[in-house]
């Protein structure tokens, strides 16, 4: 009874070996290839689920199916007008052709040494090809503005023909490394999503001088911008003052008009009562005579038969 019973324990250890020997599971996010030897039998497994294999034969290799990232060291570039700086780039990629990625690299780290070359190589062919700007700027925005602030006199002197204007850019160089380095990741299986620019600086020797000569030419270029802005602010001042002044005048000129007008009136009108009552009228003015010729504390001798005193003699 004991041995019947080992036997059976030994069948069934067995058949679990073989059965999870034969069954493997495939998840979403991966992809595999089944060898026998090292060579590849069938074709790669991109879809999930559970799949078979002829146990201790066959042996599964998973790879990733997502998107991957590459991230290099910086690399020394010479640009077209002579610049020595550091390009770093990083990079999206995905195993496109399982297959054809083992059979060529077997493994992801080996496929980021071989990426690591071949975009090094497709970097420097591509920033040597171009001016240091190209690899800096993506638009000539900058130029347009500046442009913009500018007087329209040609014998002026132009900020922005001080700024190198570019044919490219740095998205459009982005563009051409991926270009040129996917013709060689292609016989790797491997599909190169984009490239991008990460940073872009001088190497060290020549740093220190390029950043004070920047920063010479910037403060220049400020003054100029200051300078403009300082004319514009005078012009606009020069203007406030003389509409100022032709309102100032206007208004003078309308208020003595106006007051030219009412003089007139009231001098018509005083005529007017003048001739109305000429003996009131000589009669008010002499007692104001009167009230500023004789002082009020003291006395005065004159004759009852004096012109000036004729009112005061009908009053007795």
């Amino acid at each position: 009874m004991g041995t019947k019973s080992g036997v059976i324990a030994g069948i069934v250890v067995v058949l679990v070996i073989l059965v999870r020997g034969s069954v493997f599971t495939v998840n979403e996010y991966q992809q595999a290839i089944v060898t026998r030897f090292g060579e590849i039998i069938g074709e790669p497994i991109t879809e999930a689920g559970i799949q078979f294999k002829t146990p201790f034969v066959h042996e599964v290799t998973y790879f990733d199916k997502w998107m991957l990232h590459w991230d290099g060291d910086p690399a020394q570039v010479p640009t077209k007008d002579k610049k020595f700086i550091l390009v770093d780039t990083t990079a999206r990629w995905k195993i496109v052709d399982p297959a054809q990625f083992f059979k060529t690299v077997r493994n992801t780290r080996t496929a980021l040494q071989r990426i690591t070359g071949i975009l090094d190589s497709a970097t420097k062919d591509v920033v040597s090809n171009y001016n240091l700007v190209e690899s800096v700027r993506n638009t000539n925005a900058i130029m347009e503005k500046i442009a913009a602030m500018e007087g329209t006199d040609e014998n002026d002197e132009k900020i922005v023909g001080e700024i190198e204007p570019i044919t490219a850019g740095r998205e459009a160089l982005a563009k051409q490394i991926t270009l040129a380095a996917q013709k060689n990741v292609d016989t790797l299986g491997i599909e190169l999503l984009d490239v991008l620019i990460t940073r872009i600086a001088y190497v060290r020797e020549v740093e220190s001088k390029v950043f004070d000569r920047m920063i010479s030419e910037r403060n220049r270029i400020a003054e100029k911008i200051r300078a403009t802005g300082k004319g514009e602010v005078a012009k606009i001042q020069g203007q406030l003052n003389l509409d100022l002044k032709t309102i100032e005048s206007e208004a003078y000129k309308k208020a003595q008009s106006i007051r030219g007008k009412a003089e007139a009136e009231s001098y018509g009108i005083y005529a007017d009562s003048m001739s109305a009552g000429a003996d009131f009228y000589e009669f008010v003015r002499t007692l104001e005579a009167y009230r500023k010729t004789i002082p009020k504390a003291e006395q005065i001798v004159i004759g009852t038969d004096s012109q000036f005193f004729r009112y005061l003699e009908k009053a007795k």
